[in-house]
């Protein structure tokens, strides 16, 4: 359905100056739309991936009451409600929904500086001690999106078939089943119920934060995947996302990892955090960032052997060439840890 048509479902009949795709995302299609109005964020949501679109809804207003009810220091993106106060606007099997646009807003693909990362790890550490202040029911959107083993298991289904890119994949292959021990502390944790389930963003990239001009961190968006969940995960997806020397689609970058940038996450991740967290959580900190990106380069590899059912590919390779990324940048991550 042409974007047009669903933008004026929630504005009526402005008058569009530009609608323009944002494309760095994996999963939705997003544009920024221009009206004489003013500015605002439309969204298809995929509801290949998020089969319950209604849920994200919800769950964005219960996050944002909170904040809005707190004293929290950063600012909040209103949904758009359609003509009819929906919270979206479904047809043809398609969900799209609307959000305010925080004018003169930047985003950033990834770090610029460490003060960049800093700012945005603190950020998010505020964002998830407010949170986790209030008792707060969630909807489920995702169903086992940390459910590491099950990751695992779909690794090897996916193995089960004789395909041509299994043989391309070869040597990404013999490295995930190398180290296939690397998620058992996890899951040990998890059975003897040693890390608490907090609320979590379970997206915390860089990309998800907005800044001011001034490189200030303002709002924390993007919260499709809110869920509960051990922090930790997201502690490790801000290590995977954030020390990646290179773009995360580049096969070739060996030297990838970045530990400058890895000690101002950390610190800008505990600055909210540091007496809310227990100490197993404190303690495995580092493994987080660890296990978090060999389970990233796993899921790559299988969306590879898959062809490609998951993530947005721009080439054929595409995914096999994040999955390389993805195990340079932990083989870095754990030669700066060893030392």
């Amino acid at each position: 359905m042409a974007p047009k048509i669903i933008v004026e479902q929630f504005l009526g009949s402005v008058e569009i100056l530009s609608i323009t795709p944002i494309e760095n995302g994996l999963i939705n299609h997003t544009f920024l739309v221009e009206t004489e109005s003013g500015k605002f964020i439309l969204q298809q949501i995929n509801t290949l991936i998020f089969k319950n679109p209604n849920a994200i809804q919800n769950n964005h207003l219960k996050i944002n009451y909170v904040l809005e009810q707190s004293e929290y220091s950063r600012k909040t993106v209103k949904l758009i409600p359609t003509l009819s106060q929906d919270l979206l606007f479904e047809k043809n099997n398609e969900a799209w929904r609307m959000l305010e646009y925080l004018e003169d807003s930047v985003t950033f693909l990834k770090p610029s500086s460490t003060e960049i990362a800093f700012e945005a790890t603190k950020c998010l550490s505020e964002f998830y001690k407010i949170i986790n202040q209030e008792q707060i029911i969630l909807e489920e959107t995702l169903s086992d999106f940390i459910n590491f083993e099950k990751r695992v298991i779909d690794f090897k289904t996916a193995l089960i078939q004789e395909t041509e890119r299994k043989k391309t994949a070869e040597n990404e292959i013999n490295f995930i089943l190398e180290h296939l021990s690397l998620p058992n502390r996890w899951v040990e944790l998890e059975q003897q119920d040693l890390l608490p389930l907090r609320v979590i963003h379970a997206d915390p990239k860089i990309s998800n934060i907005l800044f001011d001009k001034d490189n200030k961190a303002i709002a924390v968006i993007d919260l499709d995947t809110l869920m509960q969940g051990t922090i930790l995960y997201d502690f490790g997806e801000m290590v995977r996302s954030y020390t990646n020397l290179a773009n995360e689609d580049d096969g070739s970058a060996e030297d990838n990892f970045n530990s400058t940038t890895y000690e101002s996450i950390k610190e800008g991740f505990l600055f909210y955090l540091k007496h809310m967290l227990t100490p197993v959580e404190l303690a495995n900190l580092d493994y987080a960032g660890q296990l978090v990106t060999y389970i990233q380069a796993i899921r790559f590899l299988t969306d590879y052997l898959k062809n490609d059912v998951y993530y947005s590919t721009k080439y054929e390779h595409h995914n096999l060439d994040r999955t390389k990324n993805q195990i340079n940048l932990l083989k870095g991550l754990q030669i700066f840890l060893q030392h």
